[in-house]
């Protein structure tokens, strides 16, 4: 995730660096957001997004029914066929 976060920033024009660190930071930040808080993850996300926002207009694409949630089910599915097929 990190990874993605950091190259999508180089996409759109960041430096290398600049893109590392700020993806960087965003992970830190929201897993010490989870880590330290009992709100569910998507009511600490509604509370740090500003409505209209640059983040609002990214999870607009993430939240999409083909979006992150879609990409993450196929890769759980990946994950457990090959699961399955290592042990047979």
């Amino acid at each position: 995730l990190c990874e993605a976060l950091a190259q999508a920033g180089v996409s759109v024009g960041l430096s290398k660096e600049t893109a590392t660190e700020l993806a960087r930071a965003t992970i830190i930040g929201a897993s010490g957001l989870l880590e330290t808080s009992d709100q569910s993850a998507a009511d600490l996300r509604k509370a740090v997004t500003s409505p209209n926002g640059t983040t609002q207009a990214a999870l607009d694409v993430l939240m999409a029914s083909d979006g992150l949630a879609a990409l993450m089910g196929k890769a759980a599915q990946a994950a457990k066929t090959r699961a399955e097929q290592l042990s047979l």
